[in-house]
């Protein structure tokens, strides 16, 4: 689809991981389409900002691998490629099943109430068929224990490639996720029992079982 005309502009401050985050969930949540071209003079009249941050943002991307850019010629979003999903979820399912089996019996009780909120608000989205506050739920129930783990190496392999599994689970969401929410429930029981390996394993398969397009 064309770039939003009537969106309204961000601070001119904005840092460039302002910029950046705006343009990775406008690519996740569909608002650019895959094969669509970026152009980031209009980008930047979009957000409100130089072209400088903007042309950060779509190299980060293109690390992430939700561009594609053609040197001189144009950038585009890239599109969802089932191999890339597949490589990209075996790491992401890996490093929450790190974090999970390290925080296990360590987190707090505000930690664990918090989840179970997070997972609420993820049911009531779905019943709703609010997919855009079930991915927010998802995420905040999820990067509590990573945020706990204080393991940056894995913090930052989660930002470059966890939007790449955003996309696809978006569909997941999208038909029925409501597996997912005993899956979750049975998660928090398992860490606030301090039962390491078992919510590992747990961990593990939330993520393992989010499906490529030719799985």
């Amino acid at each position: 689809m064309p770039v939003p005309q009537n969106s309204s502009t961000v601070d001119r401050s904005l840092l460039r991981d302002d910029v950046y985050r705006r343009l990775r969930d406008a690519i996740v949540d569909g608002t650019f389409l895959p094969g669509e071209q970026l152009k980031d003079g209009e980008l930047a009249a979009w957000l409100g900002v130089s072209r400088t941050p903007v042309r950060e943002a779509l190299l980060r991307l293109g690390a992430s691998g939700l561009v594609v850019a053609v040197p001189g010629r144009s950038t585009t979003v890239s599109e969802v490629d089932p191999q890339a999903v597949r490589d990209a979820r075996d790491v992401i399912a890996a490093m929450h099943q790190l974090a999970v089996r390290e925080t296990a019996g360590r987190l707090s009780d505000d930690d664990v109430a918090r989840m179970r909120e997070a997972n609420r608000r993820f049911a009531e989205a779905l019943s709703a068929a609010d997919v855009d506050a079930a991915m927010d739920a998802d995420d905040e129930l999820h990067r509590i224990p990573v945020a706990a783990l204080g393991n940056h190496a894995a913090e930052t392999v989660l930002d470059q490639f966890g939007p790449i599994v955003r996309r696809a689970e978006r569909l997941r969401f999208s038909a029925d996720g409501r597996a997912s929410v005993e899956r979750h429930e049975q998660l928090i029981d398992l860490l606030s029992a301090g039962e390491a390996e078992d919510a590992a394993s747990v961990a593990f398969d939330i993520w393992y079982s989010l499906p490529a397009e030719s799985d």
